[in-house]
């Protein structure tokens, strides 16, 4: 049986895979449950200091299967249980101190877009297409959608696309906010998928090169400022800094800045 989520780990970056490309890797019950416990390790290993999320096949994630829903899935309880396990992924990645990046090339949409959204920074491909679709087939917004979307583009722009079949161009997932960039490859669908994931590495790749620990602490700090007062916040602000100072990589760094400035004062 093929695994439905590919791991692997390679020089403090974890490639988390969804790799049901015949269902344009929609959620089933198996790929709920290697989400939920591939995503809870990755976060676990010391040996992660970033986090890439990928799919095979031509496109992100579709959401929940919904044939499978239809045939084999007893009522809504079943739903809303199998909904529950996916969640514990989402916030495993959210409530992270460990930053990642989205290659989702294709099309995402439903549940794929709270998916998404567990990323902080997402490439898309420049002929992605993204978009809510829940209302077509009569069902209402999960997997984080509705606790992530306005945060990300703001309210009046998450009710268009929750209350529209509407399917986001690249250029507007952009400018909303949604993603960060979009990349073009050579001719063909394959191609920009193998340009998204290669941009997506690089960013890895940035964060692996640098400060891994201060960008994820600094991830943490936005993703849960809502939880806080203002008073709270730029409390735990100081409480950070002050803790990230008298790490070994901050202080090596700070002396180089230092030693460096001093010497182009000269």
């Amino acid at each position: 049986m093929t695994d439905p989520i590919l791991f692997t780990v390679d020089q403090g970056l974890a490639r988390l895979t969804l790799n049901r490309p015949a269902s344009l890797n929609a959620f089933d019950a198996d790929l709920a449950h290697a989400w939920r416990d591939v995503t809870a390790e990755a976060v676990a290993r010391d040996d992660v200091r970033a986090i890439l999320l990928d799919a095979n096949g031509r496109a992100f994630c579709a959401g929940g299967d919904v044939l499978a829903m239809a045939s084999g899935m007893g009522g809504g309880e079943d739903i809303t249980a199998l909904a529950h396990v996916i969640n514990e992924g989402i916030l495993s990645l959210t409530t992270s101190s460990i930053p990642v990046v989205a290659a989702a090339h294709g099309t995402t949409a439903g549940g794929g877009l709270g998916i998404l959204m567990c990323s902080d920074y997402a490439v898309i491909g420049a002929g992605s297409r993204i978009g809510s679709l829940y209302a077509n087939i009569g069902l209402t917004p999960d997997l984080s959608v509705t606790a992530q979307l306005a945060r990300a583009i703001g309210e009046r722009r998450a009710l268009q696309l929750v209350l529209q079949d509407r399917m986001l161009s690249a250029d507007e997932a952009v400018e909303w906010g949604l993603v960060a960039e979009a990349v073009a490859g050579a001719e063909g669908a394959d191609a920009e998928a193998d340009a998204v994931r290669e941009r997506a590495e690089q960013v890895a790749r940035f964060w692996l090169k640098g400060a891994s620990g201060a960008y994820g602490q600094a991830k943490r700090l936005i993703r849960s400022q809502p939880a806080r007062t203002f008073a709270e916040q730029v409390a735990e602000e100081a409480r950070s800094i002050g803790e990230a100072f008298d790490t070994p990589d901050a202080k090596a760094r700070v002396a180089a800045f230092a030693a460096a400035s001093s010497k182009s004062a000269r």
